[in-house]
């Protein structure tokens, strides 16, 4: 049987369709055959020559080409390719030789020449107080002191690519692992200098950008070849424990905002009305003043001109101040005192009350309508304001002058 009989140990064969393993006889027969195939000649007419022992010549050219054969598939071993986005990295009995790029390479094969393959373009991942999931916590790692001696529970993510494969490789056993304990080396110390509501509410981006510088700097220290693309923070919370009393704790913080907002507002509406009133008043005192200053100055400039009038002419000015005073008085005064000449008696008249009964009686329309017998004997009427004296009249400096010129001798 044939090593290389395609039915052979299969149904159908030889031995039919139950045939069980080969006979391991048969098989060396075949192989010894194959031998002397190789090594041997065969006679004229298809007839082969008996066997004969092989002989150093025709041993040792089939040794050649069979070692030929194996040092074409140990150098044709040397052939890699580098792919876009990674690199290879050479080694020479395990030193570094050099790095190559993308595309078709060779190098001597093993064991003296090897070649390690680095992505480059992968972005890796670590997950620092989670794994795959945010409720699946790893408490070790996502709890953290904070500055003000707070605990809070944070969950983050760090992304990096390999910059240098070189570094990568050679400066460090473990750099995957180096790089997840330097991520959260950083982030605690990052931490340890923030404050709690700054990590819950306000400053989370700004807190995974220190971080990440911080991380870059560790592992720029420590030569990784690792370049930190971003941290990302998946949550940030109290601890479980105590999150009820910080529930609290935050809700007394946002009605302490609320009523500092309120009053802020109401200051905002009184003070500048209060400002105003102010101004306004300010403005009132200033105007009073400045009014008060004119009238002083009116009263003292009209008191020189009686002054330079009175050194001119002192009886026409004493009579003409003695005048206006009495016009000054009488003037808010209803009630006329009339004194004729040469009688001691001071007549009064009313005419305050002729004035209102004036003003409460209205005048009578011209009459057009036929006059009787007796009026017309009466003669033209005549309205009752009209016999009334005009009290601006009686009350105008003229009449004073007049009546004063008329009791002179």
């Amino acid at each position: 049987m044939a090593l290389n009989d395609p039915n052979w140990g299969r149904p159908g064969g030889p031995r039919g369709p139950n045939q069980g393993p080969p006979d391991l006889d048969e098989l060396w027969r075949s192989f010894n055959r194959r031998l002397n195939d190789l090594f041997g000649r065969r006679r004229g007419g298809g007839a082969e020559e008996p066997p004969r022992p092989p002989s150093a010549a025709r041993f040792g050219g089939g040794l050649a080409l069979l070692i030929g054969v194996l040092l074409a598939v140990w150098l044709a071993s040397g052939f890699y390719i580098v792919i876009e986005g990674q690199r290879g990295v050479v080694l020479t009995f395990g030193k570094y030789t050099d790095t190559t790029g993308p595309g078709l390479h060779w190098r001597f094969p093993w064991p003296i020449e090897s070649t390690e393959i680095v992505n480059l373009a992968q972005v890796r991942t670590i997950e620092i107080g989670y794994r795959s999931n945010v409720s699946n916590k790893v408490l070790k790692e996502s709890l953290m002191l904070t500055d003000d001696e707070n605990i809070v529970d944070l969950e983050f993510a760090v992304q990096y690519i390999v910059d240098d494969p070189k570094a990568y490789l050679f400066n460090n056993q473990h750099p995957n692992e180096i790089a997840k304990e330097v991520a959260e080396t950083a982030m605690r110390e990052v931490i340890g200098k923030s404050k709690m509501d700054a990590i819950l509410y306000e400053s989370r981006e700004e807190i995974a950008i220190k971080a990440r510088q911080l991380m870059q700097q560790i592992l720029d220290r420590y030569k990784t070849g690792i370049e930190v693309s971003q941290v990302t923070i998946q949550a940030a919370q109290p601890p479980e424990q105590v999150q009820a009393a910080f529930d609290d704790a935050v809700k007394a913080g946002q009605d302490r905002e609320r009523q500092k907002n309120e009053g802020e507002a109401y200051a905002n509406n009184v003070v500048p009305r209060a400002r105003g009133t102010a101004a306004r008043l300010l403005q009132e005192a200033q105007g009073y003043e400045q009014k008060v200053v004119a009238n002083a100055q009116g009263d003292a400039a009209r008191f020189e001109d009686v002054l330079a009038a009175y050194a001119k002419a002192p009886a026409i000015t004493r009579e003409r101040i003695y005048l206006d005073t009495i016009q000054h008085v009488l003037s808010s005064n209803a009630k006329i005192m009339m004194d004729y000449k040469g009688s001691g008696n001071m007549l009064y008249l009313p005419l305050d009350k002729l004035l209102q009964n004036k003003r409460a009686v209205p005048l009578p329309e011209p009459d057009t309508a036929p006059q009787t017998p007796s009026a017309q004997a009466a003669g033209p009427s005549v309205p009752a304001a009209a016999a009334l004296p005009d009290d601006s009249a009686l009350r105008s400096p003229d009449a004073f002058h007049s009546r004063g010129r008329e009791d002179r001798p």
